[in-house]
């Protein structure tokens, strides 16, 4: 008797752990290099995509925004973002708020030294480190003080802090003083 799993379509069901990432990857390799050698339409031309087809613009933020790790944090004062962003210079990062104010934006890339590499005759044997574009947002909360954020990149990780609105003073009932005639 066979008591193999047949393979699946479906991922979730693949015997290889690492599959999906190994496909993710390959796949990720071929999207560079199709964007790389693929010339833009040129004007009047069609392309090839539909009105159901995603644009390669939002599939490859979509990427980005999914593989990049974060914290967040509640303080009582404030709300840290944690971004782990190794091999990232600081002057490659963007902090920025959008839409009024209310959404945080990090974003950059991360990029491989090609030149150097091709003049050096240097052959990559194995490629695991992620390069390329990186995105996050996060919607501020109601009571974050957009005029109060800061930005920190030390030893590859980014800290954006943004500091809470004070609560508004409650008001106490003011006492009235009857004077009877």
């Amino acid at each position: 008797m066979d008591f193999r799993v047949p393979m699946m379509s479906n991922s979730f069901f693949s015997p290889f752990p690492f599959e999906n990432t190994l496909l993710s990857t390959i796949q990720d390799m071929l999207d560079q290099f199709t964007e790389e050698t693929t010339p833009a339409p040129q004007a009047g031309q069609q392309g090839q995509q539909t009105a159901m087809t995603p644009s390669r613009v939002y599939v490859r933020d979509t990427k980005a925004m999914a593989r990049t790790p974060a914290d967040v944090k509640e303080l009582p004062n404030a709300y840290q973002f944690i971004v782990d962003m190794p091999g990232v210079k600081p002057s490659e990062v963007r902090v920025q708020l959008e839409e009024d104010n209310r959404v945080l934006v990090v974003s950059g890339e991360r990029r491989r030294e090609r030149e150097k590499d091709e003049k050096e005759g240097v052959k990559y044997v194995r490629m695991e480190r992620r390069m390329g574009k990186f995105m996050r947002r996060f919607v501020l909360p109601e009571n974050a003080d957009t005029d109060a954020v800061s930005a920190v990149c030390q030893d590859g990780v980014l800290t954006v802090t943004a500091q809470k609105v004070a609560p508004p003073e409650e008001k106490k009932p003011k006492a009235i003083q009857d004077q009877v005639a």
